[in-house]
């Protein structure tokens, strides 16, 4: 079995897939933290990566950018290949003060403006929430680990947010319900939540803060990759899947 985007065969993708957006974060996540890793989809270059974590079976898939290639990836792999749980792990912008670079945040809901819901299915939906029971359990991990989370609402974007101007951003947030308060604002969340939500599936995002809009700092490339390890140990401790 394949689809036109995932060359995979049924059984190759276990049950929990970890979604960075990155193809070659995939890659290094397999690397670095997997033992008797395959690669088993290279399609388009989006690499998947199936092999042992702490010996259960995890799979490591990218998203690529947007609600759109998330939409397609997601999809196909709750539809076609069993998946029951997808966490996407990523980058985010803060939204509040309290935020520092590379805390890293777990939503609750995701607001977007998007189309998507209803392009897709009919539904005039811009809100959707992320799984509860996935959030409890990578907060009872965080806890054991000793990692600090902040969970809240994220937006989801069409458009790469730092390269909003002032005024376009204040435009933004008046259009944002008023009892929503986001917290960090990413591009790909509401997309996998939805899938899920239509699918009966399980599916939630965590972020690692790369930028802030109350500060000038922001995370190098380097910076990224390293200060990202955290929110992956999360990601992968978070897997329940005995198989």
């Amino acid at each position: 079995m394949s689809t036109p985007h995932n060359e995979a065969k049924l059984g190759d993708i276990a049950k929990t897939v970890i979604m960075p957006g990155d193809p070659l974060r995939a890659k290094y996540i397999a690397e670095k933290f997997l033992d008797s890793y395959q690669l088993v989809n290279q399609v388009r270059n989006i690499y998947a990566y199936t092999g042992l974590y702490k010996d259960k079976k995890i799979s490591i898939m990218a998203s690529g950018m947007g609600m759109p290639s998330m939409g397609i990836y997601s999809y196909e792999l709750f539809k076609f290949y069993e998946v029951e749980n997808i966490i996407r792990i990523g980058s985010c912008g803060a939204y509040v003060p309290e935020l520092n670079l590379f805390d890293i945040v777990l939503s609750s809901s995701i607001f977007t403006e998007s189309n998507f819901a209803l392009t897709f299915h009919n539904d005039d939906c811009h809100i959707v929430n992320a799984n509860k029971e996935l959030n409890q359990t990578i907060k009872e991990t965080a806890n054991n680990l000793d990692i600090n989370i902040i969970e809240g609402n994220t937006i989801c974007s069409d458009c790469f947010d730092p390269y909003m101007t002032q005024e376009d951003f204040d435009e933004f947030m008046k259009r944002v319900p008023k009892n929503f308060h986001p917290i960090s604002a990413e591009m790909e969340a509401f997309a996998l939540c939805y899938n899920a939500k239509l699918l009966n599936k399980k599916a939630t995002c965590l972020m690692t803060v790369v930028d802030s809009r109350f500060n000038t700092q922001s995370a190098t490339f380097e910076e990224r990759e390293k200060g990202l390890d955290n929110m992956i140990r999360l990601a992968l401790e978070a897997n329940n899947d005995e198989s």
